[in-house]
């Protein structure tokens, strides 16, 4: 993870300086206090919400100041900007925000009429019901994983194991990136989304680059080839 900035006009961004009117900015926050804090906020909303003293709605969302309450009980260092932060700048649309000062927590965001609320996309071991989104599915998604699952997921297909869900990416680099994460030469399957959503199976977007679902029978997914 970079460091992230922040413009007075333009909120929050990663790059030496704003891409909309290439100012410097300010320091928000450095990489590796980043990188902690997306790991806290990511376990808060996903996996231990009682543990950090948060209650979640049955979809899933908290009160942004509970979140920043939370945070600041665990660092000492972090604060509202901070969380809000690494929530609007997440690389891989981890976390929704609904009202609130959605794009920058300084004094000329714009805000959003609404409770300021906040949750994870998706990866949820805790039971809530994300609600099936609106965005149209691609007809092929794609499921990046170690080799040695191969054999296995082409016999019985994509089951969500410890995952309430099965995740699946828009693109093949983004599927090859999310493997990677398991082995350095991952195997990516490809996966006929449109034919599962013909068959009645619900895919939702969660995020900017990740889809969910149930589970994905075997003859609807095949190794993806380079060629």
């Amino acid at each position: 993870m970079t460091a992230v900035r922040a413009c007075a006009d333009h909120g929050f961004f990663e790059c030496e300086e704003c891409p909309v009117c290439e100012r410097d900015g300010r320091a928000v926050l450095d990489a590796e206090r980043r990188r902690r804090l997306s790991k806290y906020l990511s376990g808060a909303l996903r996996h231990f919400p009682d543990d950090a003293g948060l209650a979640l709605d049955e979809a899933g969302w908290t009160a942004f100041d509970d979140l920043v309450d939370a945070v600041e009980r665990q660092y000492d260092w972090a604060g509202r900007e901070r969380v809000a932060a690494v929530v609007a700048t997440d690389p891989n649309g981890r976390y929704e925000r609904t009202g609130g000062d959605l794009g920058s927590d300084t004094s000329s965001g714009d805000s959003v009429s609404g409770p300021d609320r906040v949750r994870a996309a998706y990866g949820h071991s805790v039971a809530v019901d994300l609600e099936s989104g609106n965005e149209p599915v691609p007809d092929t998604l794609y499921h990046g994983t170690a080799p040695r699952n191969r054999d296995a997921i082409l016999a019985t297909g994509l089951k969500p194991l410890s995952r309430q869900l099965v995740h699946l990416s828009g693109s093949v680099d983004e599927a090859r990136r999310v493997g990677g994460r398991h082995a350095d030469d991952p195997v990516v399957f490809a996966v006929d989304a449109a034919s599962m959503v013909a068959d009645g199976h619900e895919i939702t977007r969660r995020g900017r680059t990740t889809f969910t679902t149930g589970r994905v029978p075997p003859e609807q997914l095949a190794v993806h080839s380079a060629d």
